[in-house]
């Protein structure tokens, strides 16, 4: 594979070298097509990537059809991709949403659920700060944040054993302050 990156030896390949002499019209085509000079753009690039990128071709019968095709390709490629994502998103969306009389419905809690939760996690979060300092730390560590015990162990310098020690103790602390 040969990709040298300069115009002027791109030029040693009748491909690039058409490329870089036809970049404009290639620009104004797949921009008359793709409905907009940023897409058309953001194609031609592909297309130098792709032509810097290949194997070369000595003889090429007709090389001004085969950029041309080269470039509605690259077009088709993508027009498919963006097809094949908002399809998949509709699904999506259709698979997680509610619908009554053709209105979406959020599915969000009532409010008086929303306030109590809210209230429940403030009261977690008191309960955590209050804890005594390597008991506050297990936990965050292992419970919040996703450690492992031997993880959380090796960041506070302790033993798994002591961890779990820290940890045991903050749950049974949180248990008792927060239960009804």
């Amino acid at each position: 594979m040969r990709h040298t990156g300069s115009v002027a030896a791109d030029s040693d390949d009748p491909l690039l070298a058409l490329y870089l002499a036809r970049r404009s019209n290639l620009v104004r085509f797949l921009a008359a097509r793709a409905g907009s000079i940023a897409a058309a753009e953001d194609l031609i690039q592909e297309l130098y990537i792709k032509l810097a990128g290949r194997e070369r071709i000595e003889d090429v019968g007709n090389p001004t059809a085969l950029l041309y095709r080269m470039a509605l390709n690259l077009m088709l490629d993508r027009a498919r991709g963006e097809t094949r994502a908002a399809v998949r998103d509709t699904a999506w969306r259709q698979a997680v949403r509610t619908e009554i009389g053709g209105v979406d419905i959020a599915e969000e809690p009532p409010a008086d659920e929303a306030a109590a939760a809210a209230q429940r996690m403030r009261a977690l979060i008191a309960a955590v700060q209050d804890l005594p300092p390597q008991a506050g730390r297990a936990f965050r560590l292992h419970k919040l944040e996703g450690f492992s015990q031997a993880q959380t162990a090796q960041t506070m310098g302790l033993s798994v054993k002591a961890v779990e020690k820290h940890v045991a103790a903050a749950l049974k602390a949180l248990t008792l302050r927060l239960s009804p």
